[in-house]
């Protein structure tokens, strides 16, 4: 028999281990899982941030070849900056879930791609995937045919308001009011005043940038008007009748019928006053259900918000949205990540935690659903308003235009300005902020 020296056996077991450790590496980088982020925002009160934590860490003890990672990102408008930073330096987001008033901007900017080849590759069609979700939800998801937004937490705005403080005023709580001058009725009868001063104020709601014109849109509409052109983003109507009627009511609230507070109050002086009996009905969003829910302590009840001419209210919330520039890997976790985030176990899951109605409809035929919606009759009162619900405010630059409208009423409930004078400078701003979208678009001949 032949003897291999020594350091042949050496250099041999050398390469074979070599070897192994090569084909071990190979192996991780072949099933190494797919790395994703997802921005996500926290715009009402509640623990959302730690129960999306939790959710996605449950996504990925499920998902073993996608490690996604959860990133708070403040407001809605703050993860608008943060996705749109992000996106310029090249390090776009895997998937966002973004204020479902952004998409159209988005699309505009060509910062966001469709979802449609993802859903075919599905085995549907975009129509069909839609049709899945509330009809309300599909003009703040779509733009020029094509699905840019996957509904996820959707809300309208709700009519808060005190049993206690209704019987107190001789109102029966099992009728709220319907209509502006049904509204106006009560108020003036809840708002309690010793002397000079007010003890318990009629209403009250957020004054601050994003929900302001969130409800002084619902009022517009309420008050039949468009508030925005729909299929249009150069197109904003402050100065219109509509507009203008919506923020007299505002202005009267507060300085006709000394309802309301004067100045600029946010969701959590509001929802502190609702609590300790300051208030007697406030706005606010569906969205809030579950933290008033588990805070006040006397009985409460939700309504629609009171007409004027229509029963109306502007879809709120947020979608999914897959920001441009990220590989196609990437693309494809983040829609793996976005249908199980918006299935209707879910969805359902996350509007029983948050008050936001589930945006996919197959939700409510769960049996954890059903049961939800017996025991809490409130959360129902946003489903029933959802026949009544139109598209949100979305236009070019819709930031800085829904800020002008806002910079507008915000001077009006301060007393500063007179709600004409207030919308005609709004406009004026607005216009002038969507000028350039309306050059190439609108006032564009052809070549």
């Amino acid at each position: 028999m032949r003897l291999v020296p020594a350091f042949t056996h050496t250099l041999a077991l050398r390469a074979t281990l070599a070897l192994t450790a090569a084909l071990a590496v190979s192996a991780c980088e072949a099933h190494a899982a797919t790395e994703i982020d997802l921005y996500f925002p926290v715009p009402v009160q509640g623990k959302l941030a730690v129960e999306m934590q939790r959710l996605v860490e449950q996504f990925d003890a499920t998902h073993p070849d996608i490690h996604a990672t959860a990133v708070y990102t403040g407001s809605y408008d703050d993860t608008n900056l943060k996705t749109r930073a992000a996106i310029q330096a090249g390090r776009p987001p895997a998937a966002v879930i973004m204020s479902a008033n952004f998409v159209r901007e988005y699309v505009i900017n060509n910062e966001v791609i469709a979802f449609d080849d993802l859903i075919r590759h599905d085995g549907r069609t975009p129509d069909q995937f839609m049709a899945e979700f509330w009809p309300a939800l599909k003009l703040n998801a779509t733009e020029n045919g094509r699905v840019y937004g996957v509904p996820f937490q959707n809300s309208t705005p709700l009519l808060y308001y005190s049993v206690d403080a209704f019987k107190d005023a001789g109102l029966d709580p099992d009728k709220p009011p319907v209509t502006w001058q049904d509204w106006v009725d009560d108020l003036r009868k809840v708002t309690k005043r010793t002397g000079s001063e007010t003890t318990r104020w009629g209403l009250m709601f957020p004054g601050t940038y994003d929900y302001l014109g969130w409800l002084t849109s619902a009022f517009a509409m309420s008050n039949g008007g468009e508030y925005y052109n729909p299929g249009y983003g150069g197109e904003v109507y402050y100065t219109e009748p509509t507009t203008i009627g919506a923020v007299r009511l505002i202005d009267a609230f507060v300085h006709k019928w000394h309802v309301m507070p004067e100045g600029v109050t946010d969701a959590n002086a509001v929802t502190t006053a609702f609590f300790q009996g300051r208030t007697a009905m406030m706005v606010l969003s569906t969205g809030s259900l579950s933290f008033v829910r588990d805070n006040m302590k006397t009985p409460y009840r939700v309504a629609f918000l009171p007409r004027s001419v229509v029963n109306a209210a502007p879809i709120g919330g947020a979608s999914l949205i897959l920001p441009n520039g990220n590989s196609a890997e990437r693309q494809a976790a983040a829609w793996t990540l976005i249908n199980w985030l918006v299935s209707p176990e879910i969805a359902g899951g996350w509007s029983r935690f948050t008050g936001y109605f589930a945006p996919r409809i197959a939700a409510y035929d769960l049996p954890d659903m059903k049961s939800y919606l017996a025991a809490h009759p409130d959360a129902k009162v946003a489903l029933d308003q959802l026949q009544y619900a139109r598209g949100w405010f979305a236009t070019y630059n819709t930031v800085g235009v829904r800020k002008a409208l806002e910079d507008g009423v915000q001077a009006v409930l301060s007393g500063k300005m007179t709600p004409e004078a207030a919308m005609e400078a709004a406009q004026k701003q607005a216009d002038a902020m969507m000028r350039p979208y309306v050059e190439q678009t609108a006032l564009k001949l052809p070549e």
